[in-house]
């Protein structure tokens, strides 16, 4: 008991310090009257959207639980609901801090681009720690309190199952924003980013919160309970059959991973001049290093000598973690060929600029797959499948910072959009662009880090899933395997096709308001008159809300059809073939998406034309195509593929109790 009370101190360590740096974020000023009014219109935008999402999230997830109660048992039903509870609590707990840290964003960046990027950096951090803590803690005290690893699965779907939700429902909101305020704005009125005049800037501004802050609290949330959980289970097997009890081993590295974050949020600094991401890529890799010394030790002393592979193992994942963020911020960053080159072709127009991309987004998805790949087969080799799990959870250790910079993102790109509507003197929007333009990359090696760890996590849940059915192995000459494997290939596909759907549709009612707003009131281009802000805000909050549950429901049914009317080899195939597409349309999508976007920022510094030029209106058209693919459709499939697996695994305990 005195171990895991340790281990559940390294959570409640993380949340303090989560407290702590919220608090200091608080004594930050708003700057002026007008920064204030804005971040606190933004703020009430997404705590609307989110308290709206919410409540009809909280009667699903009742009644949700309610059928687990009933197939499983009642501390099944429990834990589901505990852990759709904390899911919850990250996404709040992130969308609140970011909102009330952007106007204190562009307040420091009044003072110097250090100041700006602490204060951005501080909020991100506030969530990447919130998130790992109450991930911990809420491990532990469902372990503790059940004691039973087939329950604290019915904990991971429920975070699994409130952060698909939040993150489509996200997706769909921000990116139709997005694409409304830029396609009217941008491209047809010829009016800078976060202009005031843009009656769909504040519904944009708002959607980087509920979307990129909300929806990736969710999505990382659950992925660092599934792997911790998946491995767990995994150590029953190979640490029992060694005469081991190495159940706790995977929390012991996730608190290792925590303490080493904390260290390296210490490291984040930048001088006047410096590059904000040469800051950020410091802090992580400075984690990443202090995370593999603790966990040598932790393996050295608590395991033996004899169990020097898990290590190896564990370092194979943090190092693909490492490869897959290196390799996004090359494909993604506008100081990079890759993104450069996709600029470039904007000088022939649009439809060179979406050919350029989506090459550019296939290209990117060798590095990434390779890197798993070999995480695989080097992992299995050390470890067998606990040796995947703890790749997973080695991969997911530094999560505290690297979810930090990802949430970095939003923050600087409504300091950005700030400096902007309250017309701040030149310099001051410099330094909130550059920070915004770094933030596009980390968003992107964030995405991609998210991606990754989903493949590996997804693996150790089918490995468990194998271990619950009694299947050693997938025979592809079995008809109904076969299908199975076909039907997970397509249901990628099919998510992602609803997602940009209803991104399109909602980006269409909105392009439609903003027209008419301009059409209507000839005082906007003037900038006399005032836009009507909230419309914009009702159309992406009402459309994400209802088109949010087809793609939800599709990740829980498919896989229970196929169970039940196909077999369990069946379901083996379908989670096999979903995970190999998702995987790569997953990379895909997040990355051509991300490269499309920095292509736009490297003309608006002035490249190829600058902003207005007819490059800059191409590239705008590149941005709002790859809109939906980065922050909607792509970052959903790293939820579905784990949310698939896991009510496969629920699915298999049902049939085989």
């Amino acid at each position: 008991m005195k171990y895991e009370l340790s281990l559940l101190g390294v959570g409640v360590l993380a949340l303090l310090f989560a407290f702590y740096l919220s608090q200091k974020l608080k004594t930050k000023s708003k700057g002026t009257a007008k920064m204030a009014e804005l971040s606190d219109i933004i703020r009430q935008g997404a705590k609307s959207y989110l308290t709206k999402q919410y409540k009809i999230l909280a009667v699903v997830t009742i009644i949700s639980a309610v059928i687990l109660m009933y197939f499983l048992n009642v501390q099944t039903g429990i834990a589901f609901l505990c852990g759709a509870i904390l899911s919850a609590v990250t996404g709040i707990t992130g969308m609140m801090v970011a909102t009330g840290s952007n106007a204190r964003t562009t307040e420091g960046c009044r003072k110097s681009l250090n100041e700006g990027l602490q204060v951005a950096f501080s909020s991100g951090v506030v969530m990447g720690m919130t998130v790992v803590g109450l991930g911990l803690v809420g491990v532990i005290l469902a372990y503790l309190i059940f004691n039973d690893m087939d329950i604290l699965f019915g904990f991971g779907f429920g975070a699994s199952f409130i952060a698909l939700f939040a993150r489509v429902g996200g997706g769909i909101y921000t990116k139709a924003a997005d694409m409304g305020a830029d396609l009217v704005g941008k491209v047809e009125k010829n009016i800078p980013e976060d202009d005031p005049r843009n009656p769909a800037v504040i519904a944009d501004n708002v959607g980087d919160n509920v979307g990129d802050v909300a929806g990736m609290g969710a999505d990382l949330f659950e992925s660092y309970v599934q792997s911790i959980i998946a491995a767990m289970t995994l150590a029953l097997v190979y640490f029992n059959s060694q005469g081991l009890n190495g159940i706790l081993f995977p929390l012991l590295i996730a608190a290792l991973g925590i303490l080493a974050s904390i260290a390296g949020t210490f490291f984040v600094r930048i001088k006047e001049r410096g590059k904000p991401i040469a800051a950020l890529n410091k802090g992580i890799y400075f984690s990443a290093f202090f995370a593999l010394v603790l966990s040598f030790f932790a393996v050295y002393f608590v395991l033996g000598t004899a169990h020097l592979p898990v290590f190896y193992a564990i370092t194979t994942g943090l190092i693909a973690g490492i490869i897959i963020g290196v390799t996004t911020e090359y494909y993604t960053s506008d100081s990079r060929r890759p993104t450069q080159s996709i600029a470039e072709s904007a000088k022939t127009g649009p439809a060179t600029v979406v050919v350029k991309g989506i090459s550019v987004g296939m290209m990117s998805t060798i590095i990434p797959v390779v890197a798993v790949v070999i995480a695989i087969i080097l992992s299995f080799k050390f470890a067998g499948l606990f040796g995947i799990a703890i790749a997973a959870v080695g991969m997911l250790s530094t999560l505290g910072i690297t979810l930090a910079t990802d949430t970095y993102g939003p923050v600087a790109d409504n300091a950005a959009g700030i400096a902007e509507m309250a017309h701040l003197e030149g310099e001051v929007r410099r330094r909130a662009e550059e920070l915004d333009a770094v933030g596009n990359t980390t968003a992107a090696i964030g995405k991609g880090f998210a991606i990754g760890s989903a493949a590996l996590t997804a693996l150790a849940l089918f490995a468990v899933f194998g271990e619950k059915t009694g299947l050693s192995a997938i025979d592809v000459l079995n008809p109904s395997v076969l299908g199975g494997l076909f039907l997970g290939a397509l249901l990628p596909f099919v998510f992602s096709a609803f997602i940009l759907d209803s991104v399109g549709k909602t980006a269409y009612a909105m392009v439609n308001e903003v027209r008419r707003q301009f059409k209507e009131n000839k005082e906007l281009m003037k900038g006399k008159g005032k836009p009507d802000y909230t419309k914009p805000i009702e159309i992406s909050t009402a459309a994400a809300l209802k088109e949010m549950i087809i793609p939800g429901l599709l990740a829980v049914i498919v896989p229970i059809v196929v169970g039940l009317i196909m077999g369990m080899a069946a379901l083996g195939g379908l989670l096999v073939g979903m995970t190999a597409t998702g995987f790569l349309l997953a990379v895909f999508l997040s990355n051509a998406g991300g490269a499309w976007d920095n292509a736009k920022k490297f003309v608006e510094k002035g490249n190829l034309g600058g902003k207005g030029s007819d490059a800059h209106k191409a590239t705008v058209v590149g941005d709002t195509v790859g809109d939906g693919c980065k922050d909607a459709a792509g970052p959903s499939l790293n939820i579905l593929i784990k949310l698939v697996s896991i009510v496969a695994l629920l699915l298999a305990i049902v049939l085989m109790a």
